[in-house]
């Protein structure tokens, strides 16, 4: 193996939006998530929404308005 080519493997806290923290080991120095099993439906069997950067409401708009302009001309 060839020595100082490869990246320094160090514990780093994993940071998820929900607020859960915990350790691991990374080649990164920080990690941040938007969902983690604290938080995921599948884990906690609850529905979410997570709209992220409104990519919901950017769905919702698009196909509202194909379905009007369908009506309209139909």
């Amino acid at each position: 193996m060839k020595l100082k080519i490869h990246p320094k493997y160090m514990e780093v806290t994993v940071s998820c939006a929900c607020g859960e923290t915990f350790k691991t080991r990374s080649t990164k120095k920080e990690i941040r998530l938007e969902i983690c099993s604290k938080c995921h439906p599948f884990f906690t069997g609850k529905q979410k929404l997570v709209d992220t950067a409104g990519r919901v409401e950017r769905f919702r708009r698009k196909y509202q308005k194909s379905d009007n302009s369908e009506s309209v001309t139909g």
